[in-house]
């Protein structure tokens, strides 16, 4: 157990520990559509494969749904996020994601929906597509593409701006049982949804494969979190006690510290009001000893807020 393990709330356990998180870029785009439906169908799909850096080029989810009076067009619109290590990169994901899941689906639209940063292209490129047909507009000097598409027209603004953010922080989520583990991962991911400017990127804003660096395999850079592990706690350096049967970790990337504190002191408290009795025994967070990155989340710190 950690050092200093002596913070109880509703007879859960918050751990001396901090999360560390890096520095990322990140960008915001608006998709509208006919209706809610098929705003969220161009959203999920465009922030498919998105859950690390490591192996998706990028991270990505949904933030939250617009009403008509909150978007440019004022139709129903759904905002996503995604992030990535560098601009050139997200400059890159934008465009595929953009161009193969937003233009692809019926009725939608896309905007930029961050003011300011560095300009990347959003529809400059995906105009193209129009094969000369492909007409442009400026208004309030920002510039917008309608490409003809069989169903009428993908109205693309040309482009958004990317700006520094963070990802990477993180809790874990200490439990008796796989399902209650889960359930208070729920409760934490409906809080944590209605703070803005984050994403939870992994499934449903949960990951049960939580890693370490390295391996013991040459070829491998990081591998299973073996200390949380709760089927080889006989065999491995273990950090759980006896009664831990399950552990749950959530990963949030935000524009900016304050977003992703927000977001994980509105999670903790979520799995703090099920207590102890609802079979939640600690909560801790990963770290790789403050060598790598640069953001340092403090559980304790966080909570006295």
């Amino acid at each position: 157990m950690p050092a200093g393990h002596a913070m109880i709330l509703n007879g859960v356990a918050i751990d001396d520990e901090f999360a560390e998180a890096f520095g990322m870029k990140a960008t915001r785009v608006i998709i509208t559509a006919q209706d809610l439906t098929w705003a969220y169908h161009a959203a999920t799909t465009a922030t498919g494969f998105a859950t690390s850096v490591i192996a998706c080029g990028c991270e990505a989810g949904v933030e939250r749904e617009l009403s008509p009076d909150e978007t440019p067009d004022g139709r129903p619109g759904v905002a996503i996020l995604l992030f990535a290590m560098s601009g050139k990169e997200l400059a890159k994901q934008i465009e595929r994601r953009v161009g193969q899941c937003i233009l692809t689906c019926p009725t939608t639209a896309a905007y930029a929906g961050v003011a300011g940063g560095e300009p990347v292209a959003l529809g400059k490129n995906l105009r193209f597509f129009g094969d000369g047909f492909q007409a442009s507009k400026q208004v309030a000097g920002r510039r917008y593409w309608r490409v003809p598409v069989m169903d009428g027209e993908f109205l693309v603004e040309e482009s958004t701006g990317v700006v520094p953010a963070v990802g990477g922080g993180n809790f874990l989520v200490l439990a008796e049982t796989q399902p209650q583990a889960l359930a208070a991962c729920e409760a934490a991911i409906t809080a944590m949804r209605l703070v803005p400017n984050v994403i939870m990127p992994f499934p449903g804003g949960v990951v049960r494969s939580g890693s370490k660096v390295g391996s013991r395999y040459t070829a491998l850079s990081a591998s299973t979190n073996d200390a949380f592990c709760p089927t080889i706690r006989g065999i491995t350096r273990s950090q759980l006690s006896p009664e831990i049967g399950a552990v749950m970790e959530i990963v949030i990337d935000g524009l900016a510290a304050d977003d992703v504190s927000a977001a994980m002191r509105a999670g903790i408290e979520a799995i703090v009001r099920l207590g102890a009795t609802r079979g939640i025994r600690r909560i801790t967070a990963g770290n790789y000893g403050g060598k790598l990155g640069k953001f340092h989340f403090r559980l304790r710190e966080i909570l006295a807020r």
